[in-house]
């Protein structure tokens, strides 16, 4: 491992500290849709892009700026753009990219509004894609078309943890004049970098690790270089998928301390994951961190840590997967990640139950598959919460 820049939690504090004329240590919540020119001159240069002032916050806030930059450092990027959430920076990816008769590879298990918005909204405009497990190079190639113009990876993949190898991905896009995108939502940049890896864009679902307290929605997108940056800004402005200046300074605030809450959390994931392994009435788990993980060497080259989710399976299957819902009480039954409480679901019966069996089979999502998002609690109270729940479904 060692991915992670030295400077990394210094970076999550002091990149892209704001100086304005009142001194602000902390970024101020510019709260305005728009902005005063001192003159028509100016107001003329702004809009032609001859001046770096502001004009409306659709188009650039100070709040926002601050929170781009910050990010734009943390992924190694050239840019940063913030927008109103996740799936607002997945679908802005896709139209600022794609164009009718194109076509995407896509992770099998990609989250499911991502291929839903792909499928249901995309497809209308003549856009393909097809889904396959990415951590085989040989899918990617086999898929691959002429008229392929995105890979787009979950890496891990969302729920089953599944590792692609974005650096051999990059390698083989760019061979063929390919873009690469990566979801790095799982991880954040704490964790992993994939634009180090090769990759050419970040989308993070900020909502998760990064703003951390299960309090705001937001998204964003880094990129690569800046003719990427200025492409899918240009499609954000247009389709309004602007982020508020509040949201922005709530996931600022929660960015600074995700060093150690994901220090924490992965502390007690790999203590969690190891307890489950021995469980009687566990039957499998994965997670990063353990020995027995199938990738474990492409985790140490590619991340500089283990990741605070965790998948496993009971014996009992589905419905014993279903009943454990019902039996934790101090980890949150509920969807999302990322936040300081703990978090669990059973992807079968909550949030992939509008699937058929064989959809979920296909994209590797097991009926007896539970997901945990691992917070930062005592240890021993989220050992003693899951061993008495296990206990009583057992």
């Amino acid at each position: 491992m060692g991915r992670k820049s030295k400077t990394t939690n210094t970076k999550l504090i002091h990149s892209g500290e704001i100086n304005d004329q009142y001194g602000s240590l902390v970024t101020p919540i510019y709260q305005t849709s728009t902005f005063k020119f001192p003159t028509a001159e100016e107001g003329a240069a702004r809009f032609l892009g001859d001046s770096e002032g502001y004009i409306y916050t659709r188009l650039a806030n100070p709040t926002i700026d601050t929170l781009e930059k910050k990010l734009a450092d943390l992924e190694q990027g050239d840019g940063c753009i913030a927008v109103a959430s996740g799936m607002a920076a997945v679908t802005t990816t896709y139209a600022a990219l794609l164009s009718q008769g194109d076509h995407i590879i896509s992770s099998r298990s990609v989250y499911g509004s991502s291929r839903g918005s792909m499928e249901q909204i995309f497809s209308r405009f003549g856009i393909m894609a097809t889904y396959v497990d990415t951590s085989v190079q040989e899918n990617i190639e086999a898929a691959a078309r002429p008229e392929t113009r995105l890979i787009y990876l979950e890496s891990p993949s969302n729920p089953n943890l599944v590792v692609s190898d974005i650096e051999q991905i990059s390698s083989f896009a760019h061979q063929h004049n390919l873009l690469v995108a990566v979801d790095n939502t799982f991880c954040s940049p704490y964790i992993q970098q994939p634009l180090v890896l090769g990759a050419d864009i970040v989308i993070h679902s900020l909502t998760k690790f990064i703003s951390g307290h299960a309090d705001v929605i937001g998204g964003c997108i880094v990129s690569a270089n800046a003719n990427l940056d200025q492409k899918l800004r240009k499609a954000m402005i247009y389709m309004g998928c602007t982020m508020d200046p509040h949201q922005a300074f709530l996931v600022e605030r929660g960015v600074k301390t995700l060093g150690l809450r994901m220090e924490r959390a992965q502390e007690n994931a790999l203590k969690i994951s190891r307890f489950l392994s021995d469980h009687d009435a566990v039957a499998w788990v994965t997670y990063p961190g353990l020995e027995n993980f199938p990738q474990k060497q492409l985790v140490e080259r590619q991340m500089s840590g283990h990741g605070a989710m965790i998948s496993f399976g009971l014996h009992g299957g589905y419905e014993a997967g279903k009943k454990l819902m019902d039996e934790v009480r101090l980890i949150k039954l509920a969807v999302s990640l990322g936040g300081v409480e703990s978090l669990i679901q059973h992807p079968a019966s909550m949030s992939h139950v509008v699937l058929s069996a064989q959809a979920r089979a296909e994209a590797g999502i097991n009926d007896d598959l539970i997901r945990l998002s691992v917070g930062v609690e005592d240890t021993e109270d989220l050992l003693t919460d899951l061993d008495s729940a296990l206990t009583n479904i057992h």
